[in-house]
């Protein structure tokens, strides 16, 4: 079974249109780029198999559960890096990690070693007792992008994950998730950053108006050719709506 599959999911706001008929299927071990614009539908995706929105049709699996049918349960199986998220102001940056884990399931026996052990390994240990507050914008990023991991789930949903990360750091990020994916897990990343996906990505999925236009394999693709079939695709969209409302 596929570490992600959707079957004709739909959701609407009113008059406009979020998902239509939205299917796909991410395997394990994949890092699947979701490239659209604004109002594409990414965001509503992601909020849909996370257990945060109920779609109106359509069915979803996650990590081997229904996000629609039972949210906390795969909440616990995923993680999630939001692109706008901010740690609490009032906790430690060590206390926010334990209560992330806490609500993901982690057992308390091996909380500390695995706060540390995450820590370490995105060069966070010499910050744990700071407070979420008195960190820089890059720091509490790296803490964003720490609690995603820390339960050390299957799938985790990635939001803009380079924001605010110096050059250096924002390389040793992308390093990470490769050896994380690597290793059987799956990643499923939602950009604006075209070259961050065509660097990153094994598969990408190209979504405007809430269908997914085309699907590709982007290891050998420059980001620049990446970006002309993301203009391609949307174009051509666009362009057939037009002529459907038109006619």
């Amino acid at each position: 079974m596929p570490a992600i599959q959707t079957r004709a999911l739909s959701k609407r706001y009113g008059e406009v249109v979020a998902l239509d008929s939205l299917s796909l299927a991410v395997e394990d071990g994949e890092c699947y780029g979701f490239l659209g614009p604004n109002g594409a539908g990414k965001s509503t995706t992601i909020n849909i198999l996370t257990g945060q929105l109920v779609p109106d049709s359509g069915e979803a699996r996650v990590a081997g559960v229904d996000p629609v049918e039972t949210p906390v349960e795969a909440r616990r199986r995923v993680g999630i890096l939001p692109e706008s998220g901010r740690p609490p102001s009032f906790l430690t940056v060590r206390e926010y990690f334990e209560f992330a884990a806490t609500t993901r399931g982690l057992e308390e026996s091996t909380m500390t070693e695995r706060v540390d052990r995450w820590a370490e390994r995105l060069e966070f240990a010499h910050k744990l007792d700071t407070l979420c507050t008195d960190l820089s914008q890059g720091e509490r990023q790296k803490v964003l992008i720490t609690q995603a991991f820390i339960h050390e789930p299957r799938v985790v949903f990635i939001d803009e994950p380079l924001t605010n990360l110096d050059p250096i750091m924002q390389e040793r990020v992308k390093g990470f998730f490769e050896t994380y994916r690597s290793a059987g897990n799956t990643l499923f990343l939602s950009t604006h950053f075209v070259e961050t996906a065509a660097e990153v990505c094994t598969q990408v999925g190209i979504i405007n108006r809430g269908r997914l236009l085309e699907e590709l394999r982007p290891r050998g693709m420059d980001g620049d050719a990446l970006l002309d079939r993301f203009f391609t695709s949307v174009d051509e969209d666009v362009a057939e709506a037009t002529l459907t409302r038109s006619s």
